[in-house]
C-alpha cells in the first residue's frame, strides 16, 4: 500500500501521520487489495478538512470530512471510509456464484 499525505496550509506532523496510519490499519483489515491511498489535510479559516482517495482493485473511493478539530475530522473520515469499503466488499461477494446444494439421496 502506497500512502501519500499532503497538507494544504498546514504542516503534516509525525503525530498526524502516525495517527492516520493507525486509523488506516482498520481499512486494510477489511480489504487486502489496497493499491494506493492519498490523504489531503487542509485548513480554511476555522474549518479543518480531511480528504482521502483510496484506489482498490476495481474501485476508486473518495471520502471527505470536516470538523473544527483535525483529529476529529480524521476520525469521521475513517468511519465514512470504513463504511464505503465494507459496502464495496459486500457488492463484490454478492456477484460471485453461489454453489448449488445437491439433495442427498435417501438410503
Amino acid at each position: 500500500m502506497n500512502l501519500k499525505v499532503t497538507g494544504l496550509h498546514l504542516e503534516v506532523t509525525p503525530a498526524l501521520r502516525e495517527f492516520l496510519e493507525s486509523k488506516l490499519e482498520r481499512i486494510t483489515r477489511h480489504v487486502d487489495h489496497v493499491i494506493d491511498v492519498t490523504v489531503t489535510l487542509s485548513v480554511d479559516k476555522l474549518v479543518q478538512k480531511a480528504e482521502v482517495n483510496v484506489h482498490l482493485s476495481g474501485k476508486d473511493i473518495h471520502v471527505e470530512a470536516t470538523d473544527s478539530d483535525m483529529y476529529a475530522a480524521i476520525d469521521a473520515l475513517m468511519d465514512k471510509l470504513d463504511r464505503q469499503v465494507l459496502k464495496h466488499k459486500e457488492k463484490q461477494s454478492e456477484h460471485r456464484a453461489t454453489p448449488q446444494v445437491q439433495p442427498e439421496a435417501s438410503l
